[in-house]
């Protein structure tokens, strides 16, 4: 395994990490057999933001007796309220869930602690004229947390963050679809369509990863796929399925990032991710997306449920993916009893639009509501 400087933090992370929200609903075996692998590769970096409190618990159990190995950011700011995930700056809510994730990792400290999703100039003001920044602060000063960190999809904000002073890693959304997106618009507020595509980065992405680097943040890498969405050739924008390794290739070249954190479902899926070392340039090389695009990939679901909460307790991101899977794959009765082993569906919208407020992609989540109420008949 390769590994790279974290910023001016003085740790070493490897190019392959976890990003850990696609374990959520794995069992401990599962969980277990990616930490197996990631050790067993190097690949020792780990991005958990998930509030679960089984979740953290599995991840504890897995790396009991070699913490010590692993570079873990943990998030602050993502809590469980009323059963769902919520983002709060409320810092006795964050005091409760960083007690719970030092418990339940069973260590007693995190090595980065990221300020969980900033994204707007809102998110910004909230949490630098705050008392949340202070508490953060103080959680590096006593030693619970190593660095501080933040998440964030916009580049304009991000960059905001590095320049700050305060921020010793960024979390950020990195793939070449997100890169060339218009200059004129954003991840967050971006409605029209790829069709047209000039092949060129955003330049204020660049500016932003070129910031970091000047500054010595360190970039960490989530949505690498895309949420699996580059994989797939009927989903790709560049009109053909990029590889995992050449989206990876294509984020580590980025200015500024030290590590990707890809999702993986299974141990074999992680340890694919960590041959990555081992692929030839060929099998890396993402030149071909700068030649052509063909479809829309805006407004998508990226399953990452920042949407939430919900006032009707629906799972935003499970129902999203099982009307993906409906369109993409076809209709099954296994898909359907999925489906319907959500505590909460489509039909349960009230559409009250709060959830597409917080949406990072924009994504018309009503609509989505609506299209798997059609599909599935609930």
């Amino acid at each position: 395994m390769v590994y790279r400087d974290l910023g001016k933090t003085g740790m070493k992370v490897p190019r392959v990490g976890l990003g850990g929200e696609n374990v959520t609903k794995s069992s401990y075996e599962i969980t277990k057999g990616i930490v197996d692998v990631m050790d067993e590769n190097g690949a020792n970096a780990i991005d958990a933001f998930m509030p679960q409190p089984e979740v953290r618990s599995r991840f504890g159990q897995a790396l009991e007796g070699r913490r010590d190995r692993f570079v873990i950011q943990g998030h602050i700011g993502s809590i469980l309220k009323n059963g769902q995930y919520f983002r709060t700056r409320v810092v006795r809510d964050s005091e409760e869930y960083i007690a719970d994730f030092l418990k339940r990792f069973r260590t007693d400290y995190i090595d980065v602690g990221v300020m969980h999703y900033i994204d707007l100039q809102e998110d910004f003001d909230l949490v630098f004229n705050s008392d949340f920044i202070t508490y953060v602060m103080r959680l590096k000063q006593e030693g619970v947390i190593r660095a501080i960190g933040a998440s964030s999809h916009n580049p304009i904000t991000a960059k905001k963050l590095a320049e700050t002073g305060v921020i010793d890693v960024i979390l950020f959304s990195i793939n070449p679809a997100f890169d060339m997106m218009p200059v004129d618009t954003t991840v967050g507020d971006y409605n029209g369509s790829f069709k047209g595509l000039s092949y060129e980065v955003d330049p204020r992405r660049n500016e932003f990863y070129e910031t970091c680097e000047k500054l010595g943040v360190g970039i960490t890498v989530m949505k690498t796929f895309a949420a699996g969405r580059l994989l797939k050739p009927e989903t790709s924008p560049f009109g053909f399925a990029l590889t995992p390794w050449q989206c990876m290739n294509y984020a580590l070249d980025r200015p500024g990032v030290a590590s990707v954190m890809v999702g993986s479902r299974t141990p074999e899926e992680m340890a694919y991710s960590c041959a990555f070392e081992n692929a030839s340039d060929a099998e890396k090389d993402y030149s071909a997306i700068f030649k052509g695009a063909s479809e829309n990939l805006a407004n998508k679901c990226m399953y990452c449920n920042h949407c939430l909460p919900c006032p009707k307790n629906i799972d935003v991101a499970a129902v999203s993916q099982f009307a993906d899977m409906f369109e993409y794959n076809g209709d099954s009765e296994t898909l359907r009893a999925h489906y319907a082993a959500l505590t909460a569906h489509g039909s349960d919208c009230i559409g009250c639009g709060a959830c597409e407020k917080r949406c990072p992609f924009s994504v018309p989540v009503r609509k989505n509501m609506a299209r798997a109420k059609s599909l599935f008949g609930f």
